[in-house]
């Protein structure tokens, strides 16, 4: 079992990402969401679910939005995570819906698919960490 230090870091990382799942769930449903800043809400927590995972596995990580990246890093120890599908759309949505870009146009399909998308890097991460011996509040 990891260090008491390393399990705070990781509910450190599951709150944030949590954080993002919620600003996702209080602008979604309005009809004029800004659907670019709700993409960019679900690439976040998606990185920061996998964060998590890598810093209760013990697999350092440098500084990356790449999330198929970072996914395949656990691949050995958390199986149902680094299967969770391709992840670039998601990736994109760290910069791309942030900047002015005429390539993506960030409509309501993609933006749910997105957050599903996040959604699955979640529960995949929070399975594979109960699987390893983790239990959210352990600390």
């Amino acid at each position: 079992m990891p260090s008491e230090a390393v399990l705070r870091e990781v509910e450190a990382w599951i709150a944030k990402a949590e954080s993002d799942f919620r600003n996702i769930e209080l602008v979604l449903p309005a009809e004029d969401a800004p659907l670019d800043t709700v993409c960019f809400h679900a690439q976040q927590a998606a990185e920061k679910y996998i964060k998590a995972a890598l810093t209760f596995a013990g697999i350092p990580f440098g500084k990356t939005h790449d999330l198929s990246e970072l996914a395949a890093l656990l691949a050995d120890r958390f199986p149902l995570l680094s299967s969770v599908g391709d992840l670039s759309d998601l990736t994109d949505a760290a910069v791309t819906a942030r900047y002015p870009d005429d390539l993506v146009v960030y409509d309501r399909d993609l933006a749910e698919e997105l957050v599903e998308r996040a959604r699955a890097v979640r529960v995949a991460a929070l399975h594979d960490l109960a699987s390893q011996g983790y239990i959210r509040g352990q600390r």
